[in-house]
């Protein structure tokens, strides 16, 4: 699942219950609007895993439902393999369409990072999802994205971080939902979207997110990506 209208995209069962249905079926013009340099994330991504991929590689994908940045890292490495995990059930159909002509290169598995294969993995990324996996899970989450990775191997993360002292909460949250604006948006569906950020996403401070990142195990945590309410670092396990 991934950022949308919907703000939710999500390894949780919460999350799972929002991208179902139609939901799922819309979440394709979500990010592009939404999230800025949505496609040179993926190309930055990308670029950071091959550094340290061989041409043979196969790479962990938490979050994939949509499948947008399984289609993108599919077209940049033709030999790589992907192994996409998401808990709903409708957005990894929905990758399964997007991807098309890839899919032979992905196996797809319904669930949280528990169902994620061993590996272990040359590489693992998560775009767009970890706001939405409550705090009390995140280092655990991390740690379970770490072993299943070979030592050495980059991790590239990418979400929602900015401070949470108000008012630099509210001042950010304004901004991202008028960065996503389409003219002759409903005001009600705004506030709608305000009130959803701000009851069930769960965001951190980039200081903060580095902090975690670290206790999980991995080094080298270097910051590759800021973009208005968007963070993304490459780590290493």
């Amino acid at each position: 699942m991934k950022n949308g209208d919907h703000p939710g995209h999500s390894p949780s069962h919460t999350a799972a219950s929002a991208f179902s249905g139609d939901a799922a079926k819309s979440y394709l013009e979500g990010p592009p609007r939404q999230v800025p340099g949505f496609s040179s994330l993926h190309r930055m991504a990308a670029l950071l895993m091959a550094e340290r991929m061989p041409d043979d590689g196969r790479a962990l994908v938490l979050g994939a439902g949509g499948g947008l940045e399984l289609k993108a890292l599919a077209e940049a490495h033709a030999s790589w393999t992907f192994d996409g995990v998401d808990p709903s059930a409708d957005m990894l159909q929905l990758a399964r369409q997007v991807a098309g002509e890839y899919g032979g290169r992905i196996g797809f598995h319904q669930g949280n990072i528990d169902v994620a294969p061993e590996g272990p993995f040359d590489a693992a990324v998560c775009l767009l999802t970890f706001h939405h996996i409550p705090i009390e899970q995140r280092l655990e989450t991390l740690l379970q994205i770490r072993r299943r990775l070979k030592p050495g191997a980059p991790f590239v993360i990418a979400h929602m971080s900015f401070l949470q002292s108000e008012p630099e909460r509210s001042i950010w949250i304004d901004r991202h939902l008028a960065f996503g604006a389409i003219d002759g948006t409903d005001p009600a569906r705004v506030e709608n979207a305000r009130k959803a950020m701000r009851e069930r996403l769960h965001i951190l401070a980039p200081e903060e997110e580095e902090t975690m990142l670290r206790e999980a195990g991995f080094s080298g945590v270097a910051l590759f990506y800021t973009a208005f309410s968007f963070r993304g670092w490459v780590a290493y396990a």
